[in-house]
């Protein structure tokens, strides 16, 4: 055999395998499903994500449209942004500062908790009437009733 010939049988199944799309190539991750790993390629799903709290990563199944999605915290959970929620719904659900998973409401909208009328605040969003004013000069501001004919936030 002439050395060409030889070369293009030892490159063939290194070209063939470059030119199969990546669902027929040869697997060469190791890890099944359920096994820990770092990154999708260590898996022979390509779908390497968290699926719980802990942050360490698993082997998982991807979805019926090829998707790797990671675990998502369910509503009641302690929360910092929308995307970490199952609901993607990340919001303050009391009086306190922190911020909770939740559900959405019937319109599928994320609604903060607010304050009622009668409430110390700092600013109008703060309120459900959206209207955060001082009762007289030398008090703090307070939820108010939104007052007037187009229920305008002006003070009394």
């Amino acid at each position: 055999m002439s050395g060409i010939m030889v070369w293009k049988l030892l490159l063939l199944p290194w070209a063939v395998s470059m030119f199969q799309n990546k669902k027929t190539r040869p697997l060469l991750a190791h890890k099944g499903i359920g096994e820990p790993c770092g990154f999708n390629s260590e898996c022979q799903s390509d779908c390497c994500v968290t699926n719980s709290l802990s942050p360490q990563k698993f082997c998982t199944r991807q979805t019926v449209f090829l998707q790797c999605v990671p675990w998502r915290k369910p509503n009641g959970h302690l929360c910092e942004e929308h995307g970490e929620c199952y609901s993607r719904c990340c919001i303050r659900t009391g009086d306190s500062p922190n911020r909770y998973c939740s559900a959405k409401s019937v319109f599928l909208q994320c609604v903060s908790w607010r304050k009622q009328e009668g409430d110390k605040c700092r600013s109008h969003s703060e309120c459900w009437s959206l209207c955060c004013l001082p009762l007289s000069e030398n008090s703090s501001p307070h939820c108010t009733k939104r007052t007037g004919l187009l229920a305008l936030c002006l003070p009394v």
